[in-house]
């Protein structure tokens, strides 16, 4: 039988603030366990929680970014189950009355623009981290260890509407969406921290019909093709099982990538067995019109118009204006260049070639490197000038990037500038010559595409400082033609 498979998302993003969300213990990643804690957020008897401003300011500017509607009026709650990395018993979230609705993503798939909506965006608090002793899940292990550092971190909730129609798709959505919240810098965004994690609620149902069938929630994805290759094998679960006249059980599951399957791991919960009720503590969140129109105007451009205004006005191809502006950072940095040396499809192909290539390899973003704009103006500038070629320009790059000194330190220190006097050329054309005595004949009786294996033989002999067009000119003289 033919199915369409239905996907929704859960997205949970920890904020970019300097402490929790209801106390003032720092959320740094990476303390040693149980130093970043206090009363309030391991639940001591007495203790009041106090809302972080900052967490909804950046929830705030994330509802914006996503088109979502701000409401006038939010409230947490208390969610109630048991659990070791529980301290309260209880984890402070919001339920009937969210901080932002109705929104929207834009994604593209096969070259085409897809809307996924958004169903709503909420504020809450981490729960804490346990640690198995002799496995790497709670089944098999000798015993747990709780970690309670991530206890009461910021937790933004992004939950998507059911508009995602294949594994493939729900990777490109949270990568989008991914680059977004990195792009406006409410979070870093890093799924092996855990700071952004997914759950994924996935359902088939025979082609044309209009009913959803019975989901499962699929856990343990810490990476954007984790994500697709889990959906992808829960999705053929479901087709085998029902393909044998079985019944789908609505569950939570479990991904195990080395095995590239889901297992059961409980019964999926229905909100009534968390008995939310109106956290007594906490007064209602209501954001000012004048506050939600600062925060959005702090936002600035955002990167489907900034991509669409690289492609529109610049000229650049959507693949490298998509790739532009997947990061604030390296979009900011292309634009300061573009100041500085007006030619924009040129500063893509170095910035996403040579430049990304290093980045890639230091495992570094743009912002973490001592390299700027001006300088990168620079090495193109001294290219169109004809004082370096191209390819010792990749050379002078790289050695800027290694070494962080100026580009024209680098150049005369190792000699690099281009060859471009005739008198000097011609004498490395004329060796050229002598020593390729079989190319030279081939191209005096008729094979003109010669000339390109000799010009590479000049480029050799002068070790890369001769001037290609130069080089040509002289080769074209000298064998009287």
């Amino acid at each position: 039988m033919q199915y369409e498979t239905v996907i929704g998302l859960e997205i949970h993003s920890q904020l970019a603030t300097e402490s929790k969300m209801f106390c003032g213990c720092s959320t740094k990643f990476g303390a040693r366990p149980n130093t970043n804690i206090c009363p309030v957020c391991t639940g001591q008897p007495g203790v009041l929680p106090v809302i972080n401003k900052k967490a909804i300011e950046l929830a705030i500017k994330t509802a914006i970014a996503l088109n979502c509607k701000i409401e006038p009026s939010s409230v947490f709650a208390r969610k109630n189950y048991f659990y070791p990395d529980l301290p309260k018993d209880y984890q402070i979230s919001q339920y009937e009355l969210p901080l932002a609705t109705k929104g929207y993503l834009n994604i593209e798939v096969d070259g085409k623009v897809k809307k996924i909506g958004i169903t709503r965006v909420h504020l809450e608090e981490d729960a804490g981290k346990l640690v198995h002793v002799g496995a790497e899940r709670i089944m098999g292990a000798e015993e747990s260890l709780v970690d309670f550092n991530r206890t009461g971190v910021p937790l933004m909730e992004i939950v998507s509407e059911p508009d995602i129609r294949s594994p493939n798709e729900a990777a490109i959505f949270m990568e989008t969406l991914a680059n977004l919240l990195r792009y406006i810098e409410v979070t870093d965004a890093k799924m092996e921290e855990g700071s952004l994690r997914c759950d994924a609620n996935l359902s088939i149902r025979p082609a044309g019909q209009k009913e959803f069938g019975t989901k499962t929630e699929v856990k343990n994805m810490n990476s954007f093709k984790a994500v697709e290759k889990a959906l992808a094998a829960e999705e053929k679960r479901h087709a085998e099982v029902l393909d044998e006249g079985g019944k789908i059980v609505q569950e939570t599951r479990f991904y195990d990538d080395i095995a590239d399957k889901t297992t059961g791991m409980r019964s999926k919960e229905f909100a009534h067995d968390y008995r939310y009720f109106p956290e007594p503590d906490l007064v209602p969140i209501e954001p000012s019109r004048k506050w939600t129109e600062e925060i959005k105007r702090s936002l600035g451009e955002l990167p489907e118009a900034r991509k669409n205004r690289f492609m529109e006005k610049l000229k650049l191809p959507a693949y490298e204006a998509t790739l532009l502006t997947s990061s604030k950072m390296a979009a900011n940095f292309f634009e300061e260049t573009l100041k500085l040396h007006n030619k924009p499809k040129i500063i893509a192909n170095w910035m996403l070639g040579d430049l990304t290539a290093y980045l890639n390899e230091q495992k570094k973003m743009i912002d973490q490197i001592d390299f700027t704009p001006a300088q990168l103006a620079e090495i193109l500038e001294l290219i169109d000038k004809g004082t370096i070629s191209g390819k010792i320009a990749k050379t002078v790059l790289v050695k800027v990037l290694e070494t962080g000194k100026q580009v024209k330190d680098i150049i005369a220190e190792s000699g690099m500038t281009q060859i471009s006097d005739e008198g000097e050329m011609v004498k490395i054309v004329q060796e050229v010559i002598k020593n390729n005595p079989g190319p030279v004949e081939q191209y005096k009786g008729g094979k003109k595409g010669v000339i390109g294996f000799l010009v590479g033989q000049v480029m050799k002999a002068s070790k890369g400082r001769a001037n290609p067009g130069l080089a040509n000119k002289l080769l074209t003289k000298e064998l009287g033609s």
